[in-house]
C-alpha cells in the first residue's frame, strides 16, 4: 500500500465484521428464510458503505473505492452468467423429463432393508440432477421423511440421511449455485473444481453411507414405501419416460470431461433439453400452451422454460413443488446476493481492511495443512456468525486468495476448501438459514440430526486430514512471493 495511505488499524478491520454480524443477525431474525432475498444484501451494502468511510478516512478516495468495487465484481461475471445459463438449463430439463426421469430412477434404489443409505443416494441423485439441496429437502426429503415415519425408522438418522444426500449432490452439481460460486471466488475454473472436489467427496459419502447401511441393518422395522411409488406412478403418468431422456445429461458429462469451458457447455444443455421437450413430450407441453397449439405455441413455451422456467400442475403438490422451477429469472436473487458479497469483499480488501485482518488469522500458519484448516475452519465460523452460506465462500474467498498464491498453492485447494468448510456446514446450524430451512421442512431440529448428517461432518475432517498428509495438494510452481496492491 502507498505511503499516501495510513496503514489500517487492527480495529479498523474489525469494525465492517461486527457491523455485518450485527446486521445479518438481525436479518436472519427479523425475515427467518426470507433473509436471502433481500435483507442480507442491504446488510452487506451497508456494512460495505461503513468499510468506505474508513478507507476514506485512512486516505482513500471515492474513485479508487469505486474501482476496486467494480473490480471486486467483475471477478465474479463469469459465474453469473453460467448461473444464467444453469437456470434456463433447469427449465429445459425439468419440461423434457430428463430431471423427471433422474428422480425415477432414483427412487427405485429405495429398499426398506437399506431405507438410510438408498435415502443419501436418492437425495443425493435428485439435488445432483437439479442442483439443489433446498428443494431436493423440501420435495423427495419431505416424501421419504413420510416414508420413514410410516415404517418406523428414526426422524434424526432419516434427518441426517436427507441433508448428507442433499449436499452432496448439490456439492457436485454443476447446476448448483454454491457451486459456481466456490471457483468464481477462488478462480478457478467449474468443471476442474468439482474434478477436484471428488477426491474428498467420494471418500466421505462412501464412509457415510457405510453408517448408514450399519444403522439401517440395526433397525428391524421395514413396511412398504407407498408414498414413493405414488410419486413414481404420477412421474410415469404426467411424463413420456425413459433412459433416451438421459442424452442431455450425457452430452452435458461429455464435454465436461473434454474440458469445455463451463458456460458453453450448459448452455449447449439446455438448449438440447428445448429439443428433447418438442421431440418427447409433446403432452406436457401442449397442456402448458394454454390457448392455442402448433409449433409455435410450443416453442412458446420452451422459450419461456428458458427465461423463466416452468410451473406443474398435477395431482399432487410434491411432485408440483419438485418440478416447477428453472429459468434465467429463478437465477437473479442469487446473482444479487453475489454482487452484494463481492462489493462487501472488495472494499475490503481495496483499503487495505481484509489483508490486516488475514494477518491475524494467519499468525502461525506455515504448511498446506495450516492454510487449508484455516479457510474451512473460517468458513465454518462464517457459517455460525453471519448465518449465511454464500457469505461463508465469499468472504473466505477474498481473504485467502493471495495468501494461496504467495505459498506456491494452486487456487483449487483454495475452492475445494470454501465447498468443504462453507457449504456443506451451513445446514449442522440452527439458526443460519440453511439450517433454518431444513428445520422449517423436515420437522426436525439441527441439533437433532447433527450427529447423523455423516457426509456433513467428515467431508471437512477428512479434506484437512488430505491436506496435513499432503495428498491431493495442487502447488504452483514458483510459488508467488510478493503481489502489489
Amino acid at each position: 500500500m502507498e505511503n499516501k495511505y495510513k496503514e489500517p488499524s487492527l480495529l479498523d478491520a474489525i469494525i465492517p465484521i461486527v457491523i455485518l454480524v450485527f446486521l445479518l443477525t438481525s436479518s436472519v431474525i427479523l425475515f427467518g428464510d426470507n433473509s436471502s432475498y433481500g435483507p442480507n444484501q442491504i446488510a452487506l451494502l451497508l456494512a460495505a458503505g461503513v468499510a468506505g468511510i474508513i478507507g476514506i478516512k485512512n486516505g482513500f478516495s471515492w474513485r479508487e473505492i469505486e474501482e476496486g468495487i467494480v473490480k471486486g465484481i467483475s471477478l465474479s461475471l463469469g459465474a453469473m452468467l453460467i448461473l444464467l445459463a444453469v437456470g434456463a438449463l433447469i427449465g429445459t430439463w425439468m419440461l423434457s423429463g430428463t430431471v423427471p426421469t433422474l428422480i425415477y430412477y432414483g427412487l427405485e434404489l429405495l429398499n426398506p432393508k437399506l431405507f438410510y443409505a438408498a435415502t443419501t443416494l436418492i437425495c443425493g441423485i435428485v439435488a445432483m440432477s437439479i442442483g439443489s439441496s433446498w428443494t431436493t429437502a423440501a420435495t423427495v426429503g419431505v416424501a421419504l421423511m413420510g416414508v420413514s415415519n410410516g415404517m418406523g425408522m428414526n426422524e434424526a438418522i432419516t434427518a441426517g440421511a436427507v441433508v448428507s444426500g442433499a449436499y452432496f449432490g448439490d456439492k457436485l452439481s454443476p447446476l448448483s449455485e454454491t457451486t459456481n460460486l466456490a471457483p468464481a471466488v477462488a478462480g478457478t475454473e467449474l468443471f476442474d473444481h468439482i474434478r477436484y472436489m471428488l477426491w474428498t467427496t467420494i471418500p466421505s459419502m462412501l464412509l457415510a453411507l457405510i453408517l448408514f447401511a450399519i444403522l439401517g441393518f440395526s433397525d428391524t422395522s421395514a413396511q412398504s414405501a407407498t408414498r414413493i411409488l405414488e410419486m413414481q406412478n404420477l412421474l410415469e403418468h404426467e411424463f413420456n419416460l425413459g433412459w433416451h431422456l438421459l442424452i442431455p445429461l450425457v452430452l452435458l458429462l461429455t464435454m465436461a470431461i473434454k474440458k469445455v469451458p463451463a458456460f458453453p457447455s450448459v448452455s449447449i444443455g439446455a438448449l438440447v433439453g428445448g429439443i428433447w421437450a418438442l421431440m418427447f413430450q409433446p403432452d406436457v407441453v401442449a397442456k402448458m400452451t394454454g390457448e392455442g397449439s402448433g409449433f409455435i405455441a410450443n416453442l412458446t413455451v420452451v422459450w419461456t422454460a428458458l427465461f423463466d422456467g416452468v410451473k406443474f400442475e398435477t395431482a399432487n403438490d410434491t411432485i408440483n413443488d419438485l418440478l416447477s422451477r428453472g429459468g434465467m429469472s429463478s437465477m437473479l436473487n442469487t446473482i444479487w446476493l453475489i454482487m452484494c458479497a463481492m462489493t462487501f469483499g472488495a472494499v475490503l480488501e481495496k483499503v487495505g481492511l481484509l489483508k490486516r485482518f488475514v494477518s491475524l488469522l494467519l499468525r502461525g500458519a506455515k504448511s498446506a495443512g495450516d492454510m487449508v484448516t484455516r479457510t474451512i475452519l473460517t468458513s465454518l465460523g462464517t457459517n455460525i456468525i453471519t448465518a449465511d452460506q454464500y457469505i461463508s465462500i465469499v468472504m473466505p474467498g477474498r481473504m485467502y486468495k493471495e495468501e494461496f498464491k504467495k505459498r506456491g498453492l494452486d487456487q483449487l485447494n483454495l475452492s475445494r476448501s470454501l465447498e468443504d468448510g462453507g457449504t456443506i456446514t451451513s445446514p449442522l446450524i440452527p439458526w443460519n438459514t440453511c439450517g433454518a430451512y431444513m428445520h422449517s421442512v423436515l420437522l426436525v431440529n439441527p441439533l437433532d440430526y447433527v450427529f447423523y448428517a455423516f457426509f456433513n461432518l467428515i467431508n471437512p475432517v477428512l479434506s484437512i486430514i488430505y491436506a496435513y498428509l499432503g495428498i491431493k495438494i495442487l502447488r504452483i510452481q514458483p510459488p508467488v512471493l510478493e503481489t502489489k496492491s
